[in-house]
């Protein structure tokens, strides 16, 4: 584009200097130049803010390549954070199953301690009352041999230190 504004403003010149040598008659001819020549002017400092505003997109674009490319960085980062998240869940999951196993076998084994303890409670309820038992037997043959006299031994030959009872 700046090219060709060159060329035309170089043309719009040479039209111009032709107009003036043509005297009288090239005076339309000049003032055609001189807009031809305005005009290529208007088309190079257009063509210049062409320039820089695709320069200020290139800018632009390079920089949204840096930020597209620094988030997908980080995209990658956030993947691989909930990544490391999602194992960490499943260590957390697969500890509480674990401690749920070992929960249900302390309450198996609290209940089986319950049981024994319950039985043991019977067995010294039974003990107690066997105690109690004998005791009385024990009490009941104290008098029914507190009947019964011991003589002194007597030297029977059959008898060989044997006490004789006497009723």
């Amino acid at each position: 584009i700046n090219d060709i504004a060159d060329q035309t403003n170089l043309l719009a010149l040479n039209a111009a200097i032709e107009a003036a040598r043509a005297g009288e008659q090239g005076r339309g001819f000049a003032v055609v130049a001189g807009e031809v020549r305005n005009l290529a002017q208007r088309s190079a400092q257009a063509a210049k803010e062409i320039k820089g505003l695709i320069g200020t997109s290139v800018d632009k674009v390079e920089s949204g390549t840096k930020l597209v490319t620094a988030a997908g960085a980080t995209m990658q980062e956030i993947v691989q954070s909930v990544r490391r998240v999602v194992d960490v869940i499943g260590e957390i999951t697969a500890a509480s199953s674990e401690q749920s196993a070992g929960i249900a076998e302390v309450n198996q084994s609290v209940g089986n301690l319950d049981q024994m303890t319950q039985q043991n409670a019977a067995l010294v309820e039974e003990s107690a009352a066997a105690a109690e038992s004998l005791r009385d037997q024990a009490a009941q043959l104290a008098q029914a041999v507190a009947v019964f006299k011991v003589a002194p031994q007597l030297a029977h030959p059959g008898t060989q230190g044997a006490p004789l009872l006497l009723h």
